[in-house]
Parts: structure tokens; C-alpha cells; sequence
């Protein structure tokens, strides 16, 4: 083989290298962390490493569960289920989207194309509010790890606040749309729809027994696969930086930023959320920590709840495809009904 054949292989090679080192960026900056508190602080590294075995182990079948059903939903095509959402009365679509939004697992395409689709199909801005704020809140892998880390109650309770923030962007939105505003939400240029909008515009049927096909199986393992390593890669490094707050953050001071009972705290804590946040399965060790070291219960619900609607992929599909005016209701609704949450949260705690 020639040089000329040979020379233009390299920057292919080097492109899949960096792709591969920003696939495990959390992974190397984990291992990074951990080798620097060895080295300068022997102590607290043999400490944090004892914490992360330590909570791994404490949440390894929640783990399990969430891997298992991701890896179901993908194999037997659950995530079709979505498009059945998004028809009927505009009222009725709301709800239904709310619950969807909040219930069912669906593709990994993203929210940018799919929400794009059901834009440009004419569905009312109304319901895709509902399940656009929802999404990102909840899902049944979602439920088995927040259930591991923060409790069973606290996550039934998390998927409630999910829905109730849906249906509160919803039913806003489809007020305004029934007084004539709002008729333009997307950008110019947007509205192609991508893979997701196949699920919509022709949805397939779901097959229970994937284990009966070949390929089925094969996607099974590749789902669980992913899933494994997206939720333990961010699982473990919470875990790390969840060791050095406990370590170095005095309990004192979260009690007095974030501890009280009242509307200002719970308000607080939403706002911290909204540019704070990081991941939603990563922040849920951060949360749990901050609550044993102070932080009341419905702030820390406001917490989890703002953080996930405004993470930063939910808030970068937003602002790519929606008009200001749009992006903005979607902010104020996720705060609004953050804060709604944490207060009820907190009452329920009481």
C-alpha cells in the first residue's frame, strides 16, 4: 500500500480518539480526581474511596433495575408508546403528554428532534410543553435509582411533582394559546423532525417478547450495555465529589443557606438549581448528602427538580428550537412549579 493510501487514515484515527476521550471524559476526570487526593491528600483519597464502594454498593440493584429497564424499553420498541400521547382534545393531550413525559422511557435520538417534529406536525404547543417539561424529570430508570439513593417515597413523590409541572406548563400554555398568543413557537428552519419524529408521524408496534428475536437481543444487550456505563460513569462521580462536600463543606452552612422551612430557602434553592446543576442521576448523591448535612426536604426537592428541567442539554434543545418568549415560559414554569413542589414536599415531611 502506498504512502498516499496510507497518510489520510491518521486524522481518522485521531478524530475516534477524540471522540473516545469525550465519551469517557467523566471517567478519566473521576480517575484524575481520585489519583490527586492520593497523592496530596492520602487520607481523604483512601476515604472517598471507601465512600464510592461503599454507596455503589448501598445502591448496585437500583443500578440493576434502571440497566434492565432501559434496556427493555429499547429492545421491544416501548418507546413507541409516545406517540399516542399527542392526540384527542388539546385538553386531554396535556394530560396525557404530562404523564408520558414523566412515565415512559423513549429514544436516546434526544428531545431536540422529536420535539421538533411534533412542532412542525401542528401538535399545540400545550402538550408539548406538558411532556417537554416533564421529560426530563423522570423515567422509570430514573425512579429505581432516585429510589435507591433518596428513598421510595421521595421518588413517588418526585414523579407527582413531574407530572404536576407538566400539567402546570400545559394548561399555562394552552391559556395563552386560547387568547392568541403563542401561535409562532419555533425558530425559522426548525421542523424537520429527525429520527425521533418517525415515532410520531408512524409508530410501531411494540414487541413484548424481544427475546425472540435475534436482533432484539442483540439491541437488549447493547441498551444495557450504554446504560451501564453512562449511569455508573456519572453515579461514581457524584459519589466522589458527594466525599469531598461531606469532607470539607461544614454542615453549619448548608443548615443556614438552605435548612429553613420557608418560601425563601425553597426559592433559593430553585434558583441555585437552575445554573448549578450538573446531571440529574449525579446531582442525586449530591442532594442526599446536602440533606443530611442540613438541607431541608423541600428544598432539596426544589433542588432536583428545577436543576433537571434546566440541565443544560433540556435548556440547549430549548433555546435551539423554541422563540425567546417560548424558552422563557419554559424557565418560569420549571421554577414556578419547583418551587410548588418543594413547599408541598416539605409540608408532606412536615
Amino acid at each position: 500500500m502506498s504512502i498516499l493510501t496510507t497518510e489520510p487514515a491518521a486524522p481518522g484515527r485521531m478524530d475516534r480518539g477524540l471522540t473516545m476521550a469525550r465519551r469517557h471524559a467523566i471517567w478519566l476526570v473521576t480517575l484524575a480526581l481520585l489519583g490527586a487526593l492520593m497523592v496530596f491528600v492520602p487520607e481523604q483519597g483512601a476515604a472517598s474511596l471507601r465512600f464510592v464502594i461503599d454507596a455503589v454498593a448501598g445502591t448496585i440493584l437500583f443500578l440493576l433495575a434502571s440497566v434492565l429497564l432501559a434496556a427493555y424499553a429499547g429492545a421491544t420498541g416501548a418507546d413507541n408508546l409516545i406517540a399516542r400521547a399527542f392526540t384527542g382534545a388539546p385538553a386531554l393531550m396535556v394530560l396525557s403528554a404530562a404523564l408520558v413525559g414523566a412515565l415512559s422511557p423513549f429514544c436516546s435520538c434526544g428531545v431536540i428532534p422529536l420535539v421538533a417534529a411534533l412542532l412542525a406536525m401542528g401538535v399545540p404547543l400545550s402538550a408539548v410543553m406538558a411532556f417537554w417539561l416533564a421529560s426530563p424529570l423522570m423515567d422509570p430508570s430514573m425512579f429505581a435509582i432516585t429510589s435507591g439513593i433518596m428513598g421510595v417515597e421521595f421518588a413517588v413523590a418526585k414523579t407527582v411533582a413531574a407530572i404536576g409541572i407538566g400539567l402546570l406548563g400545559g394548561y399555562g400554555v394552552l391559556l395563552l394559546e386560547r387568547r392568541g398568543w403563542l401561535s409562532d413557537a419555533l425558530r425559522d428552519g426548525i421542523g424537520n423532525g429527525g429520527c425521533g419524529g418517525a415515532k410520531v408521524r408512524a409508530p410501531k408496534p411494540v414487541v413484548w417478547a424481544f427475546w425472540q428475536d435475534d436482533a432484539r437481543r442483540a439491541k437488549f444487550l447493547r441498551e444495557a450495555t450504554a446504560t451501564t456505563l453512562i449511569l455508573g460513569k456519572w453515579l461514581v462521580f457524584a459519589f466522589v465529589l458527594e466525599s469531598l462536600m461531606v469532607a470539607y463543606v461544614p454542615g453549619e452552612a448548608i443548615a443556614r443557606s438552605v435548612g429553613g422551612e420557608g418560601l425563601g430557602t425553597i426559592a433559593l434553592a430553585a434558583l441555585v438549581g437552575v445554573p448549578a446543576y450538573l446531571n440529574g442521576y449525579a446531582a442525586l448523591p449530591l442532594v442526599a448528602g446536602l440533606t443530611e448535612q442540613g438541607m431541608s426536604a423541600g428544598a432539596g426537592m426544589a433542588l432536583l427538580l428545577a436543576g433537571g428541567v434546566s440541565s443544560l442539554p433540556a435548556a440547549i434543545a430549548v433555546w435551539a428550537l423554541a422563540r425567546p418568549p417560548v424558552f422563557a415560559l419554559y424557565l418560569g414554569f420549571a421554577l414556578l412549579g419547583s418551587m410548588l413542589a418543594g413547599l408541598a414536599w416539605q409540608g408532606w415531611m412536615g
